[in-house]
C-alpha cells in the first residue's frame, strides 16, 4: 500500500502580504516615502504593481502624496521613517491637514524587543508625535492587528472632511502572520436637514442682495457646476472665501464679484451691501489679521453649509447646516424658486499690464495665463504675489487650481509633482517664489526621473515678499532675513535633471513660456522680477 501524500500546508497571511492586498483592494496604485531602515520589510521584494515614488525628503514625499490624493481623490499612501521622518514632514501633514486632503501615513518603528531599551531611530509614543493635525493615530497593540489598523486609517481619512491619519508600524510586524482584512464600502455622502434648507430657501426667497460665499469644499467635492446653477438661479453674487486652497467658481462668471480678504475690516466692508451671506464649503471666516468683524453684529444674516462638523461648531453667528456639497447643492436648487432680483453685477477685469524692465509680476501672471494650455492646472505657492494673480489669472472652476490652506511654505513644488502624476496627460504648472522653491526644491528630481509634464515657474524677487509686505503693514523696520540674493535656480534645476532657463527681460518671457508649456518633460523658468513690495492688506491707521 503506497504510503499517503501529505496535503500542502497553506501558507499563512503576512502582515505585509494583507496590506498590499487591502491597498489594491482600495484602489492604490502608488506609495511615496524615503526608505529608512525600519521600513526596510516592508519594502523588500516591492511587487510590480504598485509603484513606489522616492522622495529626496520627507516634506516632499507628503507633499507629492497630497498633490496625487487631490488629483485622484483617493487617500494618498505615505511611508515615512520612524520619528526622524515624521519630524521632517510634520510641516506639509499640517497642511495636509488644512486642506483637508486625504492621507494614510505609515511610519517605521524599532523591533518591538527593544522598544523599552530606547533603541536607535525608535519613536517614543509613536501615535502622538503627528498629533493633533492627524484625524486617527495608532501603533496597533499586536502585529496581527496592522492591517485591520491601516483599513480603518483608510476610511477615516476619506471620510468628510477627508484629512491625514497615521500608523507607527514596527520593523518585525511586517513579517508577522495575520489573517487578510477584507476591504468595506463605507458611504461618504450626508444629507442635509431639511428644515434648515428650508429655512435658507426662505431666507434667499426674502433677501434683496444675497450674496454667496464659495470655498474650496466645493471644488473638493466635484460640485461647481452644481454650484453655478445654484448662483444663477438665486441670482446672487459669488464671491471666495479668504484663504480658499482651491478655485470653486469659475472667475471669469458675470455673477462673479472676487476673493474675500482675510482681514476683518476689509471683509466685512465687501460685504457690507450684502443683507445675507451663505457660506458654502467653507469656514465663516478665516482671518489673518486683527481688526473688528462688523459683519457679526447682526445686520447681516450668515448661513453656512459644510461638511465640517468643527468648522460648524466654531462659527459665531448665523444657522450652519452639515452636509456633504453635492445633496446639499442639489437640495438647494430643487427647492429655490424663481426670483424676480436683477442679477447683479461681477467684478470687471483689469486692462492686460504693460512690459517693463525690470518684469513687473503683474505682466509675468497675465503672459503665463495666456500661455497656458486651456486644460492645465495650476498649483502655486507665491503668497506675496496672489492678490496680482487673482487679478490676472482668472480660473476656470473645478479641478483648475491649487495652493496650500495653511499658509506653511514647502507644499507647493512637490505638490505639483503629485498632481502631474495623477494627471498624466495634463499639462501642471507650478507658480512659486523664490522663497517657497527652497523648502522642498528636492521635489525636482522625482518629476525629472518620471519625465512629468510639470512646468515651474519660479517668481524671483530676491526676498520673502510676503514678509516685506507684513513688515510695512505692523510698521516694523529693519527686520533681518528677508532678502535671498545669490540662488540660482537654472543651476539647481539642470543638476536635478530638468530644462532651465532664467528669464529677466519682458521681451523674453513670451518664447519662454512656449518654450517651457510644450516641453517633454519638466521644464524650469526663472523670472526675475521687479523686487517692488506687493500689499496684501491695507496699512494700519
Amino acid at each position: 500500500m503506497p504510503p499517503k501524500t501529505a496535503k500542502a500546508a497553506t501558507k499563512p497571511t503576512t502582515v505585509k502580504q494583507a496590506t498590499l492586498d487591502l491597498l489594491r483592494a482600495f484602489g492604490i496604485k502608488k506609495v511615496f516615502g524615503n526608505p529608512g531602515s525600519t521600513e526596510l520589510p516592508f519594502l523588500s521584494d516591492w511587487p510590480d504593481d504598485i509603484d513606489y515614488v522616492l522622495g529626496l525628503q520627507e516634506a516632499s514625499v507628503i507633499g507629492m502624496a497630497d498633490g496625487y490624493a487631490q488629483a485622484t481623490r483617493n487617500a494618498g499612501f505615505v511611508n515615512l521613517h520612524s520619528a526622524a521622518g515624521v519630524g521632517n514632514a510634520l510641516g506639509n501633514i499640517y497642511t495636509a491637514h488644512r486642506n483637508q486632503t486625504p492621507l494614510v501615513i505609515t511610519a517605521g518603528q524599532q523591533a518591538r524587543s527593544i522598544l523599552p531599551l530606547q533603541a536607535f531611530l525608535y519613536a517614543e509614543r509613536a501615535s502622538e508625535f503627528p498629533r493633533p493635525y492627524v484625524k486617527f493615530s495608532i501603533e496597533p497593540a499586536r502585529a496581527e492587528d496592522v492591517p485591520a489598523a491601516i483599513a480603518r486609517a483608510y476610511y477615516v481619512a476619506m471620510q468628510p472632511p477627508c484629512g491625514p491619519t497615521f500608523v507607527s508600524v514596527p520593523i518585525d510586524d511586517w513579517t508577522h502572520p495575520t489573517q487578510p482584512v477584507e476591504a468595506r464600502n463605507v458611504s461618504r455622502e450626508l444629507g442635509p436637514d431639511a428644515n434648515a434648507m428650508n429655512a435658507l430657501v426662505s431666507a434667499l426667497s426674502a433677501s434683496k442682495h444675497p450674496a454667496l460665499v464659495v470655498g474650496p469644499g466645493v471644488d473638493r467635492a466635484q460640485a461647481v457646476d452644481l454650484m453655478v446653477r445654484v448662483a444663477e438661479k438665486t441670482k446672487a453674487a459669488v464671491w471666495v472665501s479668504p484663504f480658499s486652497p482651491r478655485a470653486s467658481f469659475p472667475e471669469r462668471h458675470p455673477q462673479f464679484a472676487g476673493f474675500l480678504h482675510a482681514s476683518p475690516g476689509q471683509l466685512s466692508e465687501a460685504l457690507r451691501a450684502h443683507d445675507l451671506v451663505v457660506v458654502i464649503g467653507a469656514p465663516v471666516f478665516t482671518f489673518h489679521v486683527e481688526g473688528h468683524a462688523s459683519i457679526f453684529d447682526g445686520a447681516t444674516t450668515i448661513f453656512q453649509i459644510t461638511d465640517d462638523s468643527n468648522a460648524a461648531a466654531v462659527t459665531p453667528v448665523g444657522s450652519s447646516i452639515v452636509a456633504t456639497m453635492k445633496p446639499a447643492l442639489t437640495m438647494l436648487l430643487d427647492l429655490l424658486p424663481e426670483t424676480g432680483r436683477a442679477t447683479p453685477t461681477g467684478r470687471i477685469l483689469p486692462p492686460a499690464p504693460g512690459a517693463a524692465d525690470p518684469i513687473p509680476v503683474e505682466y509675468l501672471l497675465h503672459a503665463l495665463s495666456s500661455a497656458m494650455p486651456e486644460n492645465a492646472v495650476l498649483v502655486e505657492e507665491a503668497p506675496s504675489h496672489r492678490p496680482a494673480m487673482q487679478k490676472f489669472m482668472p480660473m476656470r472652476g473645478q479641478d483648475s487650481f491649487y495652493t496650500m490652506a495653511s499658509g506653511g511654505l514647502g507644499y507647493g513644488l512637490p505638490a505639483s509633482v503629485g498632481m502631474a502624476l495623477g494627471r498624466p496627460g495634463v499639462r501642471t504648472v507650478c507658480l512659486v517664489g523664490d522663497g517657497s522653491a527652497m523648502y522642498s526644491i528636492q521635489a525636482l528630481w522625482t518629476a525629472a526621473q518620471r519625465k512629468l509634464p510639470l512646468t515651474v515657474v519660479v517668481i524671483n524677487n530676491s526676498g520673502y515678499g510676503a514678509m516685506r509686505s507684513f513688515s510695512q503693514v505692523m510698521q516694523v523696520r529693519n527686520v533681518p532675513g528677508l532678502d535671498l540674493p545669490g540662488i540660482d535656480f537654472v543651476s539647481i534645476a539642470e543638476g536635478m535633471g530638468c530644462d532651465a532657463v532664467r528669464v529677466t527681460k519682458s521681451s523674453e518671457l513670451a518664447p519662454a513660456l512656449t518654450r517651457g508649456l510644450s516641453h517633454d518633460g519638466v521644464s524650469l523658468i526663472e523670472a526675475v522680477v521687479d523686487s517692488a513690495v506687493p500689499m496684501l492688506y491695507a496699512h494700519k491707521s
